[in-house]
């Protein structure tokens, strides 16, 4: 398995771009919050939000548009320090390690699991 390597630079971003998840925490949308406590979005290892099983149009939409809000702090925040790709990776890391009892997150089989009271399944990669 290859290791990724992670400049001070990209781990200070990633605690920069937890402004994604303290902005989601306190500025959620009411159709988000319900999604999220519902399991029907979870988190996923490569930074970006995934809609779990089978969910309608709207739960998709608003996946959609809320990864195109990461993508853009991401591409922002990579840009001379790390690929996009390193930058999502590392905050998925930390997004996944800040969810909540019950929700849901990406397990390293790729399987959906829910948070339980322990520490959630983290790639041994995350820094």
């Amino acid at each position: 398995m290859t290791r990724m390597r992670f400049s001070g630079a990209v781990v200070a971003a990633v605690l920069m771009v937890s402004g994604i998840s303290a902005a989601h925490a306190d500025g959620r949308s009411p159709a988000y919050t319900a999604a999220r406590a519902a399991g029907q979005v979870g988190e996923q290892n490569d930074g970006y939000l995934g809609v779990v099983g089978s969910q309608g149009a709207d739960i998709a939409a608003m996946v959609r548009d809320l990864n195109n809000q990461r993508r853009a702090v991401y591409t922002g925040a990579a840009a001379g320090k790390s690929t996009i790709q390193e930058y999502a990776f590392t905050t998925g890391c930390k997004l996944i390690r800040d969810t909540k009892v019950g929700e849901k997150y990406q397990g390293l089989d790729g399987g959906w699991k829910t948070r339980g009271s322990g520490a959630p399944e983290l790639d041994p990669r995350c820094p």
